[in-house]
């Protein structure tokens, strides 16, 4: 195992501390499922992800402000709803659970932190999605914390802290998590979340033939055309089980050559949604370091400098590389 050298690249200071940042947000949203995610919990209670979302970004946003003052962060959540009167006591709790990593956490400072240096978009910003894949959070299966840095609109820093996977592709809810990080032009690598080893560097899959695709799906629906999934799958003729997933996990395990093909078609429901940045950023760059490639589905790169969402770009299309060509060949074929 050769550990990439990230003190001799471009953003050295950057990657060491989104490293930091992931594993201490990773960690504390995992502290918060484990303490309010019980069998008790009732069908449609979303409060532990309120808590652990505001809690993810308040700590982030406090590391940015002592890290990178000037840096604007892009991200999901503000602070209005919890300064409500009526969100008292969830103020209260999500304090007390940033005040585990960060000692100095009172209410006050956490609604500060949610919302340090909040823009839609700069030449230099870092974009964040405090837990990815509410649902496998609210589960008990896989979620992942999600930071990276995009400059002059394109991601040169991304982390995704998944810590339900090992080895960065393997799901296992009672491991030591995977911290995955892809510098560019440094390829992708994973260590523990626990930092107790060494970097092993990710790379995709060789697969060439399409029948035999590992088709990386969501257990969610909300965002994509299920039916039109499963046209295309016919379409390319793919007789391999798919692998449910949820979140920006996906990527790491493309990233890893334990999948080979990821889609985010346009829901009937919703044909204009485009996606949200820090949805596909850090795991954006997580494939294209690993040897994949990703596009949207006319195969457009990802145009990062349009603010929150990817104006520019209609839907999603991740691949191994080698099967690309294929997959959006057939996703026009399909009228995709």
């Amino acid at each position: 195992m050769t550990d990439p050298n990230f003190s001799a690249a471009p953003y050295a200071a950057e990657i060491q501390f989104a490293l930091q940042a992931v594993r201490r947000a990773a960690r504390l949203v995992r502290q918060v499922q484990a303490e309010l995610v019980t069998p008790a919990l009732t069908k449609g209670d979303r409060s532990p992800v309120t808590v652990a979302d505001f809690a993810s970004q308040a700590l982030v946003g406090c590391l940015l402000s002592q890290s990178f003052p000037e840096d604007g962060l892009v991200a999901e959540e503000d602070s209005e709803a919890l300064r409500q009167p009526d969100e008292a006591a969830t103020l209260e709790q999500v304090a007390r659970f940033v005040k585990s990593e960060l000692p100095q956490a009172t209410p006050e400072a956490v609604c500060a932190w949610i919302d340090h240096a909040r823009v839609d978009s700069a030449r230099r910003f870092w974009t964040l999605d405090p837990i990815d894949g509410t649902k496998g959070f609210l589960r008990g299966d896989q979620y992942a914390v999600a930071l990276a840095l995009v400059v002059a609109g394109q991601v040169q820093v991304g982390v995704l802290g998944c810590p339900n996977l090992v080895g960065g592709s393997q799901p296992d809810l009672y491991g030591p998590g995977s911290l995955v990080v892809a510098v560019r032009g440094q390829g992708t690598w994973t260590t523990p979340l626990t930092g107790a080893a060494g970097f092993e560097r990710l790379l995709v899959s060789g697969q060439i033939d399409p029948a035999q695709a590992r088709l990386l799906r969501s257990f969610e629906s909300g965002h994509t055309n299920v039916s039109q999934i499963d046209v295309f799958a016919q379409a390319l003729g793919i007789q391999a089980a798919p692998v449910r997933m949820d979140s920006q996990a996906k990527y790491a395990v493309l990233a890893a050559g334990e999948g080979d093909l990821l889609l985010r078609l346009l829901s009937p429901e919703k044909p204009d949604y485009r996606e949200k940045i820090w949805d596909q950023a850090a795991g954006s760059l997580v494939l294209e370091e690993a040897g994949g490639c990703i596009s949207d589905l006319d195969g457009k790169a990802l145009d990062f400098s349009t603010g929150r969402a990817l104006v520019n770009n209609r839907g999603i299309l991740a691949s191994n590389y080698r099967l690309h060509d294929l997959a959006l060949q057939a996703l026009k074929n399909i009228g995709a």
